[in-house]
């Protein structure tokens, strides 16, 4: 919210208060496409905020602001928008709270059932494992960085990351990963291929991580232990 009011203000800077604007369609030259981009920038910043607000009103505010006719004294502005950003941090809030309600209620239930698969091991935290392939070498330390490669996905097979298609390993420092990351990595021996399945309270928790991991979402991984770090 604050930087989407933040964009908006920079925005207005890039304007004359004493131009009129056109009300044409055609981008004519680079300062009408990047006119037009400015506020594509915003309608899309407001979108994916999910920002409840009438587009025809904040037309009118960004006008007015412009030629000097304002409705609202700046203080009023201030307050208001204080206000606001308080009321869609907290519907936010209590959208992720039963996004996470539902999805912690999904998460357990299949893994109530996943743990009497074949080959399926759960550890005292609740994490659940199942060997892939077996290696011979060492296992790391909490405080060691590693070499790994892995796929991650959702519960509905969603891939949120792959570093097998970037062709490019991840190096990780295991104190500074998700909990269910770290328990396994000290778990495995290089060479070793496990799937995970973690339970949200071993990985992001009721947060999730931006727009990629709702919160309260079961993880599951493909994790090859490549490496130790020297």
């Amino acid at each position: 919210m604050k930087q989407t009011i933040l964009l908006i203000i920079s925005s207005l800077v890039l304007f004359s208060c004493g131009e009129k604007i056109s009300k044409s369609t055609d981008l004519k030259d680079s300062r009408q496409k990047a006119s037009y981009g400015i506020g594509l920038r915003i309608a899309k910043d407001f979108k994916s905020n999910k920002l409840d607000v009438d587009s025809e009103i904040v037309a009118k505010g960004f006008k007015d602001g412009l030629y000097g006719n304002q409705l609202l004294t700046d203080e009023q502005v201030n307050k208001v928008l204080m206000e606001f950003q308080k009321e869609m941090y907290e519907k936010k809030m209590k959208e992720a709270q039963g996004a996470s309600a539902k999805n912690k209620k999904e998460a357990e239930a299949f893994l109530t059932q996943n743990k009497n698969n074949t080959g399926i091991k759960t550890t005292v935290s609740g994490l659940q494992y199942l060997v892939i392939k077996s290696g011979n070498g060492l296992s790391p330390k909490a405080t060691d960085k590693v070499t790994v490669h892995y796929i991650g996905k959702l519960l509905n097979g969603t891939e949120f990351d792959n570093s097998y298609k970037r062709n490019q390993p991840q190096v990780i420092q295991l104190n500074s990963v998700i909990k269910g990351w770290s328990e396994a990595l000290q778990l495995m021996k290089v060479g070793d291929k496990w799937k995970l399945f973690i339970h949200p309270d071993l990985g992001f928790g009721d947060v999730g991580s931006g727009e990629v991991i709702p919160p309260g979402a079961l993880l599951i991984f493909d994790v090859e232990l490549l490496g130790i770090e020297k």
